[in-house]
């Protein structure tokens, strides 16, 4: 499949799923870090798994070269994987399913209007998963306490708030500067 044959501004939608992939599976080795950092060691080694998703992450960036479509589907599904995972992994009251909301958002922001399929599946993938999952993951393999869990649930807010900051800015910078495309009208 061509990248050329992708509707609209594809190219740079592909351009900002590449670089957010990249960004996250960057951020991703150091997320156990913080997750010492913030709980302690006690969840070590089980805070090492959440470093499991880095290929995933990193090889949307060569998806890409194959295909724009499939690394701009790929992006969300590993998010919204990677998500429930770290949900299990950590424990729900840790917070980690607040990742989802930018799931969420890639899934509404990587397509074109024209590609509404995948833009409604991939941008209510995520909540479909909260309300599935909410209350039924199973025990994590180590309990933090309530403390340590309030400490997790602030740092997840606070990453979860950076990341969608992140993506709104990318997604304005990059499509403000891209050629319009045919039938695309600037708001006036």
């Amino acid at each position: 499949m061509s990248n050329s044959s992708d509707p609209g501004n594809s190219g740079v939608r592909t351009g900002v799923a590449k670089l957010v992939a990249l960004v996250v599976a960057w951020n991703t080795p150091f997320y156990p870090l913080y997750v010492w950092w913030v709980a302690g060691s006690g969840g070590m080694p089980w805070a090492l798994l959440t470093v499991c998703s880095f290929p995933f992450f990193a090889g949307i960036y060569l998806i890409a070269r194959w295909s724009s479509l499939a690394a701009r589907i790929a992006l969300p599904l590993v998010g919204v994987c990677n998500t429930i995972f770290c949900t299990w992994l950590l424990g729900e009251p840790a917070g980690e399913q607040l990742f989802l909301l930018p799931c969420a958002t890639l899934g509404a922001m990587l397509f074109h209007p024209r590609e509404r399929v995948a833009m409604l599946g991939l941008a209510a993938l995520p909540l479909v998963a909260f309300v599935a999952l909410q209350g039924r993951y199973p025990a994590p393999p180590h309990l933090y306490t309530a403390e340590q869990y309030r400490a997790l649930l602030s740092m997840n807010a606070i990453s979860v708030g950076c990341l969608t900051i992140f993506l709104g800015v990318v997604f304005a910078r990059r499509l403000a500067s891209a050629p319009k495309a045919p039938g695309d009208h600037a708001a006036t």
